[in-house]
């Protein structure tokens, strides 16, 4: 298990090793537009999964859709403080 902060770091990390193996690296070099509809397909997904398919699979769809918006975050150049002060 890791915190949102923990997760962002992590991604940081694997972008700035820019590893072409990568998932994240691959999909954040493919640019915001292709980040920001896989963000939208999530949060379609776990709103699906919230009407339809219970805890764990709302759960798991929610977990998508907050990985899908930090790698957002690191393709549009936005920092976890960026986020934080306008919370």
């Amino acid at each position: 298990m890791k915190s949102f902060d923990e997760l962002y770091l992590e991604l940081q990390a694997k972008v700035a090793s820019g590893n072409v193996e990568s998932s994240t690296v691959q999909i954040v070099h493919e640019g915001v537009h292709a980040v920001g509809k896989k963000v939208v397909e999530e949060a379609a997904e776990a709103w699906m999964a919230a009407e339809h398919e219970g805890l764990e699979r709302t759960a798991e769809e929610i977990a998508q859709l907050l990985y899908f918006t930090q790698v957002l975050m690191l393709a549009s150049g936005v920092s976890l403080d960026d986020v934080y002060r306008r919370l």
